[in-house]
Parts: structure tokens; sequence; C-alpha cells
């Protein structure tokens, strides 16, 4: 029980980071913002047509008496909508990410030289076209496990009271693994961890992902926090790589004071 509080303790020090680091905040925003207006979009564009797109798919309904034809096509609507909504929910963070791999592996690096106890930080040589591929071949790896679970949950959903109580909790726990892969990619890949290693080093401490992906996830799902909260969600999961591979990071709040540019003190390796 202890690695909960220890993974939430990981996010809102995140949180503070991007906090004293306001340059660093205002530029990890951008991604998110780009990602809001596109998802807002198409969730319009679904909205508006969708009904004419169920009313194409399901030509047998045409000849439907009132109301049966309405209740149908009305129910497959919301149905559409509702999954484009889950799906936008899912692949937010994937598709921030990836908008934001410049900007988020610079963050993630910051981070890691801020509370790194020689100053350093791990660097990768890849090129950025070969960063981006990876970590799109990863994100669609991940969502693809992702779908089997929500899969499995929605059929569960119908079960009489379990479906009402514990499967909701578990989807928030499901959500939260994913969620934290995610963002720990960040700073794993560029440590030139494989998505399989990654998922067995989360699988170790799951209790401490939870502590840390859950309350993200529930976060999340309050309109626009997902696009506030998404730099010091990837500080907080720097750190959070940090403690799963048992790296020793400074704690104490000296080393990470900002100068007055709002960046952070340059230390001294060694």
């Amino acid at each position: 029980m202890r690695d909960l509080g220890v993974g939430f303790g990981h996010l809102l020090k995140g949180q503070r980071w991007v906090a004293r680091h306001g340059r660093r905040y205002g530029f990890g925003l951008l991604p998110g913002l780009i990602t809001l207006v596109l998802y807002a979009a198409a969730l319009v564009a679904l909205a508006v047509w969708g009904e004419d797109g169920v009313a194409w798919a399901t030509p047998f309904a045409d000849h439907w008496s009132s109301p049966w034809q309405g209740l149908f096509r009305g129910f497959l609507t919301a149905v559409l909508f509702a999954l484009g909504l889950l799906l936008a929910v899912l692949t937010f963070t994937a598709v921030t990410l990836l908008i934001g791999q410049p900007f988020y592996e610079n963050l993630s690096e910051k981070v890691d030289a801020d509370v790194s106890p020689d100053g350093t930080a791990p660097r990768s040589d890849l090129p950025l076209w070969r960063e981006l591929w990876i970590s799109a071949r990863d994100s669609v790896r991940v969502l693809v496990r992702a779908a089997v679970w929500g899969v499995l949950l929605f059929a569960l959903g119908f079960l009489p009271f379990v479906g009402q109580t514990a499967v909701p909790v578990l989807g928030f726990f499901v959500t939260g693994f994913f969620l934290t892969e995610e963002l720990t990619a960040v700073a794993l890949q560029r440590r030139g961890v494989e998505l399989r290693t990654r998922l067995a080093l989360l699988r170790s401490r799951k209790t401490l992902v939870w502590g840390f992906g859950t309350p993200l996830g529930l976060a999340f799902l309050v309109p626009f926090a997902a696009v506030f909260l998404m730099p010091g969600a990837v500080a907080g999961a720097t750190l959070l790589a940090r403690e799963l591979l048992g790296e020793d990071s400074e704690e104490d709040e000296s080393d990470c004071a900002t100068d007055a540019d709002g960046t952070a003190p340059t230390r001294q390796a060694g």
C-alpha cells in the first residue's frame, strides 16, 4: 500500500516541478491544445453527421414503422458518439505525446537533469524521425491492449450488480495503468527501454503505477483538465521512471529552485 502513496507523490511532484518552471509549462501546453482542437472538431463532426452515418449504415431499417426506426437509429447514434468519446479519452495522451514529442522529450530531459545527483540526463542518439516512429508504433501496440481490456470490461458491464460496481472501478485502474505506460515511455524510451521491458517494469510495481495513473485518469475526465495537467504528468512520469529503474534522485527542494528567468539552475556534474 505504501507504493500507492509514492506513486501519487510523484504525480504531485511533477505538477509542482512545472509550476516552478513556467517557461517549460507554457511550451508543454501547446501539444495538448492542438490535440484538443483536433478532437473537438472530430467530435462535433460526429455529433452533426453521426445520425446520417447511422442511417446510411442501416438501410434495412428504412421501412420500419414509427417509433421503432427512430429509437433504433437514435440508440446507435448515441452508442457511436459514446464510442467516439471513449476513443478520444483513450488516445488523447498518445496523440498529444506524439504531436509534442520534441517538447516533452526536452521537458523530461530537464526533469532528469534537475533531480539527478550529478546533474546529467540520459539522452537518445536516435534521430527525431526514428523516435517518432517508435513512439507511434508502441502507442498503437498499447492501444490494442487497452482496446482488448475495454471490450472485456464492456461485456462484463452487463453482469447484474458487478457490472455497475466493480467493473467501473476496475476500468479506472486499467486506464491508469495504460496512461502511466504512455507517459513513462517518454523517459524510458530515451533510455532505450523497449515496450516489453517497460510493461514488465510497470507490472512489477502495479500499486505504484496505480497510485500515479488512476487519480490522473480520473482528473482527465474533467473537461480540459488533460491539457493543463499533461506537462506536469510528463514531469511526474519521469520521476516515476527513475523510481522504477532504481535511479537516485535529489529530493532537496533547494536543488529544484528556479532562476529569475523561470529555468532551472544548472548544477555542475560530479
